[in-house]
């Protein structure tokens, strides 16, 4: 099965994905660079694997993310209660930036929250979507000691 198929695969599930399986799948894939993500907003998407963000995000109408440039990034790209789309800067503790910085031996194009200890490094699928997963210091990032894995698709041109 290609990586293209996996994704699929993982995504229509309805039960817990366990994160090892997200892990085999990050090994197979191309790190990201800033020039892939940068210009674009990107609809977000979410796996279950019980981490307490997935929650978080759900209850907070998480949209995506939108790289305007490296020093221009929106990390939560919400929904309000008129669908409309706006910057949740007071759930994600400000905006964010875009570096390289190595990551399980990588370097990859990663996002750095302004406002807390997080880092959501990025990995190629195809052209048009990434696999991303939250690091960072501490119980914010961890849950049962346990990575946030989510996944972003180009949507549009900023």
């Amino acid at each position: 099965m290609d990586v293209v198929q996996e994704l699929a695969a993982l995504r229509s599930r309805i039960d817990r994905i366990d994160p090892r399986e997200l892990d085999a799948l990050w090994e197979r894939l191309e790190p990201a660079r800033i020039d892939d993500l940068i210009g674009y907003r990107w609809k977000g998407f979410s796996f279950d694997t019980g981490h307490r963000t997935h929650q978080m995000l759900g209850g907070a109408h998480w949209y995506g993310k939108s790289f305007a440039s490296v020093s221009e990034v929106h990390p939560l790209v919400c929904r309000d209660e008129d669908g409309e789309l706006f910057s949740d800067k007071k759930t994600g503790r400000g905006e964010a930036s875009l570096w390289d910085v190595v990551f399980r031996g990588e370097v990859t194009a990663t996002m750095v929250y302004d406002g807390m200890p997080v880092f959501d490094h990025f990995k190629k699928v195809d052209d048009d979507t990434v696999i991303g997963v939250m690091n960072g210091k501490g119980g914010l990032v961890f849950d049962n000691g346990e990575h946030y894995w989510f996944g972003l698709e180009r949507d549009v041109a900023l």
